[in-house]
C-alpha cells in the first residue's frame, strides 16, 4: 500500500506521541506531520559558538564558558543565589532566584560551566538570570556545539521548546521519504521581481527554515527578508487569495432577488429635500451599488469613505431600491450612540417620503420592542436600523434584500453570518453592502478583501474646511484652554476627548471626569457637559442632542464619540494623551470638526517623553488629513491586525506571511487566483489545503 501524504499522516505516527500530547498540538492547529512542518520557528537562538566574557553586551544572548569563582545567597527584595564565572577576558553573574539546596551545594568555586542566556545590567554588572546550564567535567571532553541555528517555537502550556523540536526532527525525517508536493506554478517564479526565489522548493525552505546553517544571516531571518521565508510567504498569500476568490465564487453561486425596479420618484424626492447635491464620487459609487442589485447574485461590496464623505447618504439611496422593488432593507451599526444617529438620519430623509423607518437597541424591552417586531415580522416596517441586537433570534424579518453594515471591522464572522441568514423565507439571501470610515491600504485591500468589490468615496462634500492640526506638550495647557475660551466665547463649541473614564496610574491618562471638573473651575463661564461608555444610552443620547443643539459649549467625553457624531457647529477638537490612541482612531475623532463652515483646528496633548511609535502617530496627523495616506501609515506602524480588527473577526489567519512585510509578493496574484480556479483546480485545492485548512468554514461571510 502506498505511503500516505504528510498531509494526512496524523501526529499521533510519531514516536512518544499518545493523546494527551496529541491534544497540546491541537491547540497550536497542529493535526498531521504537515500542520508540523508548517509551524515554523518564531525566532532563533546561536549556540554554535563560545562568547568570551569580555565581549558580552547588555541584551547579547550567547553560550559561555568559564569557571565558578564564588557563589553566595543575595538577600535583596527577593532572596537569589548568585553565582560568579570567570574565563581568561572577563567576569559575569549568573543569578537564579528559583534554587534548591542541592544546587546551591552543587555550583561550587572551581567548578566548570557551560551556561545560556541573555546578558542583563544587574546589581554585580552584568548578569545571567536563570541561565540554562551544564557542567563540564575534566575526565571527559566538552559536549558538541550546535552545527546550525536553534529554532524557538510557538507553543502553549504543557508543551516545551525541546519537546516540540524532537518531534519537528521527526517530521523531517518523514520528509526525506515523502516530499511535499510542489504547488507553485512555475510562471509566477519567472516574474522579475520573484526570480531569485526559483531556487527555493518548498521541501529546501521548510528545511532551511526548522534548522538555518551556523552562516544563516539572523537578522534577515528576524525580519522575515530570508529567500526561504518569501518562498513559502509567497506560497501561503496565493493560497490566501484562493480562499477569498473561492468565497466570492461561492457567493456567485447563490441567489438574491434582482432589484430591476428603479427608485425613480422616491429617489427624485429625496434627493430634491437635500440642501445639497451629491460628489460626484457618491454618484459614481451609486452607480456602482445599483448595478449590483439588479443581479440575481448577492451583492458584496465594501463603501470605503473618509469621515464625512457622504457614505449614509448613498446607503440610504441604495435602501430606497430595495424598498421600491416591495423588499425590507436593515443597517446595523457597531454602537447605540451611532444606531440612534443613523436613524434619526434616515427618519428624516425618508419619513417624508412615506416610508417606515423603525430601530431596535439591546436596551428595547416589552411592549414597544414587541411591537417593533411584530411591524418587521409583517413588513410594515420597511426599513430597520439598529446594533448587535438585530442578529437576535426572535428578530424576523419579512422579506429582506439588503443588509448594510456601519464599521464592518467591529463585528465578528458569526454575527455578519447570522445577519445574512435572515434573508426571509424564499431562499434568497440578501445583498450586503459593507461601509467603513476606516480607509484600508491597497496592498490590504488585494489580500483581505479579495472576495469583495470595493468602491471609493474619495471626494469631501462642497464647503468641508480642511483641519488644522496641533500637536503640543502637556505643559501648554494652559494655552490650550485659553484658545477655547475664546474660541466659544466666539460661539463655536468644542470637544475634549480623554481616553480613560478612572485615573489609572499606568497609563496616566487624565480621566474624563476629573478633566470635566477642572476645566469647569477653569472655564466657569462655559456651559461644559460630560459622556462617556459607562453612562445609560439613554443619558448619553440626550448630552449629545443638548450639544448638538447648541445647550453646552464645550463636551468632555472618552473615545465614545469616535464614530458617527455630527454637530457642525463644533470646529475645535482636543485630544488628551493623544499618544495613547492609534492612528484611526485619532483621524476618526478630528473627523468629528470640520463639519460646517468654520476654520476647524484638532489639538493632539501629548505626555513626553514620546516613544517612537507615538512620535511617527504625531508627525502623520500633522502631515496629512487623508484617510489613505492615514491608513498607509497606521499599516506600516502597527501592521494589519489592529487595523481590521481581525482579532476578533478572524479574516487574517496567515502562519508565516505578513501583508505589511510582503505587500510586493501580492502583486499579480489575484489574476493567476482566478487562472487557477478556472485552469487548474485540483491544484488550487491542494494549495488551500495546505495554508487554510478548514478556515474556509466561514465562506458565506
Amino acid at each position: 500500500m502506498a505511503a500516505l501524504p504528510l498531509q494526512e499522516v496524523t501526529v499521533t505516527q510519531l514516536k512518544g506521541v499518545g493523546q494527551a500530547l496529541a491534544d497540546r498540538l491541537a491547540r497550536l492547529g497542529i493535526h498531521h506531520l504537515q500542520d508540523l512542518l508548517l509551524h515554523l520557528p518564531l525566532r532563533y537562538e546561536d549556540r554554535t559558538r563560545i562568547s568570551p566574557l569580555g565581549s558580552l553586551r547588555v541584551g547579547s544572548t550567547a553560550v559561555i564558558e568559564g569557571e565558578v569563582v564564588n557563589s553566595h545567597l543575595g538577600q535583596g527584595r527577593r532572596r537569589s543565589l548568585l553565582v560568579r564565572l570567570r574565563d581568561a577576558t572577563g567576569s559575569v553573574g549568573l543569578r537564579f532566584f528559583h534554587f534548591s539546596a542541592s544546587m546551591k551545594q552543587q555550583l561550587q568555586p572551581g567548578l566548570r560551566l557551560r551556561c545560556y542566556g541573555e546578558a542583563r545590567p544587574g546589581a554585580s554588572g552584568l548578569e545571567f538570570y536563570h541561565p540554562e546550564f551544564q557542567v563540564l567535567r575534566d575526565d571527559l571532553p566538552p559536549p558538541p556545539l550546535e552545527q546550525q541555528l536553534t529554532p524557538v517555537y510557538p507553543v502553549t502550556e504543557g508543551l516545551q521548546q525541546k519537546r516540540l523540536r524532537q518531534l519537528v526532527a521527526q517530521a523531517l525525517d518523514f520528509l526525506e521519504q515523502r516530499p511535499l508536493d510542489e504547488l507553485l506554478p512555475a510562471s509566477l517564479l519567472d516574474q522579475t521581481h520573484l526570480q531569485g526565489l526559483r531556487s527555493w522548493s518548498v521541501n529546501q525552505a521548510l528545511r532551511y527554515l526548522h534548522y538555518p546553517d551556523c552562516q544563516a544571516d539572523l537578522e534577515a531571518l528576524a525580519a522575515g527578508q530570508h529567500p526561504a521565508q518569501k518562498r513559502l510567504a509567497l506560497e501561503e498569500l496565493l493560497a490566501q487569495q484562493l480562499g477569498m476568490l473561492l468565497l466570492r465564487q461561492k457567493t456567485r453561486e447563490e441567489s438574491a432577488p434582482p432589484l430591476t425596479k428603479s427608485a425613480g420618484l422616491l429617489e427624485q424626492q429625496l434627493r430634491e429635500g437635500l440642501p445639497f447635491a451629491l460628489t460626484g464620487a457618491q454618484e459614481r459609487v451609486l452607480a456602482e451599488i445599483n448595478r449590483d442589485l439588479t443581479d440575481p447574485h448577492p451583492m458584496l461590496r465594501l463603501v470605503q469613505g473618509d469621515v464625512g464623505s457622504g457614505k449614509t447618504l448613498v446607503a440610504a439611496l441604495a435602501a430606497l431600491k430595495a424598498l421600491a422593488n416591495g423588499y425590507q432593507a436593515a443597517l446595523m451599526a457597531p454602537t447605540e450612540l451611532l444606531a440612534e444617529q443613523h436613524y434619526h438620519n434616515l427618519t428624516a430623509w425618508l419619513q417624508p417620503l412615506g416610508i417606515q423607518v423603525d430601530w431596535l437597541a439591546g436596551k428595547m424591552k416589552g411592549k414597544q420592542r414587541q411591537t417593533a417586531l411584530e411591524q418587521l415580522a409583517l413588513g410594515e416596517t420597511q426599513l430597520l436600523v439598529g446594533t448587535h441586537a438585530l442578529f437576535q433570534e426572535e428578530v424576523v424579518f419579512s422579506r429582506l434584500a439588503l443588509v448594510i453594515i456601519d464599521e464592518q471591522h467591529r463585528f465578528g464572522v458569526h454575527q455578519r453570518l447570522a445577519l445574512r441568514n435572515k434573508g426571509g423565507s424564499e431562499g434568497l439571501l440578501p445583498h450586503q453592502l459593507v461601509m467603513t470610515a476606516t480607509p484600508i491600504p491597497r496592498t490590504l485591500a488585494m489580500s483581505a478583501y479579495a472576495d469583495l468589490d470595493v468602491s471609493v468615496i474619495d471626494e469631501l462634500p462642497p464647503g468641508r474646511k480642511p483641519v488644522t492640526t496641533l500637536a503640543l506638550p502637556d505643559s501648554r495647557r494652559p494655552e490650550v484652554i485659553a484658545r477655547l475660551r475664546h474660541a466659544c466665547q466666539e460661539g463655536r463649541q468644542a470637544y475634549w476627548v480623554c481616553p480613560l473614564i478612572e485615573e489609572s496610574e499606568v497609563l496616566e491618562c487624565q480621566a474624563a471626569e476629573v478633566t470635566c471638573q477642572e476645566l469647569q473651575e477653569a472655564l466657569p463661564e462655559l456651559k461644559v457637559a460630560l459622556v462617556h461608555g459607562r453612562m445609560k444610552p439613554a443619558d448619553k443620547g440626550r448630552i449629545m442632542q443638548a450639544f448638538k443643539e447648541g445647550e453646552y459649549q464645550l463636551l468632555v467625553a472618552t473615545t465614545v464619540i469616535e464614530v458617527g457624531v455630527d454637530v457642525p457647529n463644533a470646529s475645535l477638537m482636543i485630544i488628551d494623551n493623544a499618544e495613547r490612541l492609534g492612528l484611526a482612531q485619532l483621524h476618526q475623532l478630528r473627523g468629528r470638526v470640520g463639519r460646517g463652515s468654520t476654520a476647524s483646528f484638532c489639538t493632539l496633548i501629548y505626555h513626553p517623553p514620546l516613544s517612537s511609535q507615538g512620535r511617527e502617530r504625531l508627525q502623520a496627523m500633522r502631515e496629512s488629513s487623508d484617510g489613505f495616506y492615514i491608513a498607509q501609515k497606521d499599516l506600516e506602524i502597527r501592521g494589519p491586525g489592529e487595523l481590521l480588527g481581525t482579532r476578533q473577526t478572524g479574516e487574517i489567519e496567515l502562519r508565516l506571511a505578513n501583508l505589511k512585510r510582503d505587500a510586493h509578493l501580492l502583486e499579480g496574484l489575484r489574476p493567476l487566483g482566478e487562472r487557477l480556479l478556472e485552469e487548474q483546480p485540483l491544484l488550487a485545492r491542494q494549495l488551500l489545503a495546505r495554508w487554510r485548512g478548514d478556515s474556509l468554514r466561514f465562506s458565506q461571510v
